[in-house]
């Protein structure tokens, strides 16, 4: 797996895009991440339809079509350094391929930044437009603005990415080892929902997989892993990085189950660490060739990039 194209870091007074791609964001949430990235001297502007609700269905930020045009609006408009998803929720495989590629290609590389259901979001710029994107807290998510920790790794990440090279998880080693390989991943439903769509990877062979995921049942992450390991999708990874299962079962189950699907591939594995829909969530560059040290299981796992999440 090859490593993909680095966007240039943000400074100082850069312009900044909040889009929603998936849920709806309450606007109350939207204002106290605005502010934060005010406080950082961003400059904020927000898609038109960001407090829009669809009609029928309320899970959704408005209508596909106007979620897609936000979304492909900000990413060409060339006085705007980076595209921030709002929230995640559910939308965003709705509206994927409503998206223009040839001309968000065309449009050059950007700083682009989601978790969750932005997962589809992820694989599809890794594979359409070949780059580095961030999995890290959202500009309305509760994890973001009330959490300094999730800040001040995000803000670190933009503006200073050669100070945040090394992340320790404070996790243990499932399966204890050194492996080499380009970062990818998400929310675990996301990528077990996108095999076979045109917009993501065929493989994740030689890769660092981060996996995390929410309010989903031992049996749902079982059936998940089990289709990645049938489809062949986990064939030759390199390693393992496991992230926050918040509202799944007991953190016990999820380890027993994460090493009954994938002990047997015979890779590092490391636990909790740190990035997902958890308290002071962790900016994961996804792109980005890393080293994975998952010690000898009694240590605290390591990550180090080869190079800063952005140039």
């Amino acid at each position: 797996m090859k490593e993909l194209v680095r966007p240039r870091r943000l400074a100082p007074g850069a312009r900044v895009a909040v889009v929603a791609p998936s849920g709806p964001v309450p606007e109350e949430r939207l204002q106290a991440g605005l502010d934060t990235l005010r406080g950082w001297d961003l400059d904020p502007v927000v898609g038109p339809h960001v407090l829009d609700r669809h009609g029928e269905f309320d899970y959704l930020a408005g209508t596909d079509a106007d979620r897609a045009a936000d979304l492909q609006s900000a990413w060409c408009d060339p006085t705007v350094d980076a595209v921030l998803c709002a929230r995640g929720g559910y939308g965003v495989q709705r509206m994927v391929e409503l998206l223009d590629w040839d001309a968000m290609r065309a449009a050059g590389p950007k700083v682009f930044l989601g978790f969750s259901d932005i997962t589809a979001l992820h694989e599809a710029f890794a594979t359409r437009l070949g780059l580095v994107t961030l999995h890290g807290p959202m500009a309305a998510g509760v994890d973001f603005i009330k959490n300094a920790r999730a800040q001040e790794h995000l803000r670190a990440t933009l503006f200073e990415p050669e100070s945040v090279r090394t992340i320790a998880s404070g996790g243990r080693a499932l399966v204890p080892g050194r492996a080499r390989g380009v970062l990818l991943g998400g929310c675990l439903c996301l990528l077990a929902a996108e095999l076979g769509t045109p917009h993501a990877r065929t493989s994740a062979r030689g890769g660092l997989l981060c996996l995390e995921d929410v309010g989903e049942e031992t049996y749902r992450l079982d059936r998940y892993l089990t289709q990645l390991l049938r489809a062949g999708w986990l064939d030759g990874i390199a390693g393992v990085l496991l992230g926050s299962w918040e509202r799944c079962d007991t953190y016990d189950r999820v380890r027993a189950l994460v090493l009954d699907r994938l002990g047997g591939l015979g890779v590092p594995i490391v636990e909790e660490f740190g990035f997902g829909h958890c308290e002071g969530a962790l900016t994961i560059p996804f792109g980005v060739r890393a080293e994975l040290d998952a010690g000898a299981g009694t240590g605290t796992g390591t990550l180090t990039l080869d190079a800063p999440a952005l140039a």
